[in-house]
């Protein structure tokens, strides 16, 4: 799962933001990773976050773990932990999240659920994310451009 999504290219070379897939895997390990705090770690660290797998629960605790101990030892603070949500809208093929379907007509676009299950779990967090309140959304229409939604 290493491949970054098109409205990423601006700085995934570099890597000097938090790209999606690792961003899908820190709501997964519960972990908040401060762009200061990713800002702080080498490209090799920041490289490793986004090859480690972290989808079986062996998995997820390992990151926990790694993620941890790379926030501490880069600044001396643990990281804040946040909820796990046990069934994520990103991973239910089935029902397209209300405020997501909302940010979507503020643009004209409509989701259906065929749209909604033909998309990847990454590619509907991604959108989830990408439409939330206080985010940047400029990346928001490009995404629903680069999915094919429009």
């Amino acid at each position: 799962m290493t491949d970054f999504f098109q409205f990423e290219a601006d700085f995934v070379d570099s890597l000097r933001c938090i790209p999606m897939q690792v961003r899908c895997k820190l709501d997964t390990c519960g972990i908040k990773l401060k762009l200061p705090d990713w800002n702080q770690m080498t490209t090799d660290e920041r490289q490793a976050l986004v090859e480690l797998p972290c989808t079986t629960e062996t998995e997820i605790q390992s990151y926990r773990e790694h993620i941890e101990q790379l926030i501490i030892q880069r600044t001396g603070i643990p990281p804040t932990k946040l909820p796990i949500e046990p069934h994520p809208a990103w991973l239910d093929s089935a029902a397209v999240p209300a405020s997501l379907q909302e940010k979507a007509q503020e643009i004209g676009v409509t989701l259906t659920q065929q749209n909604w299950a033909a998309l990847t779990p990454l590619q509907r967090f991604a959108l989830i994310k990408l439409s939330q309140p206080g985010h940047e959304n400029k990346n928001f229409p490009r995404a629903i451009a680069e999915f094919h939604l429009l």
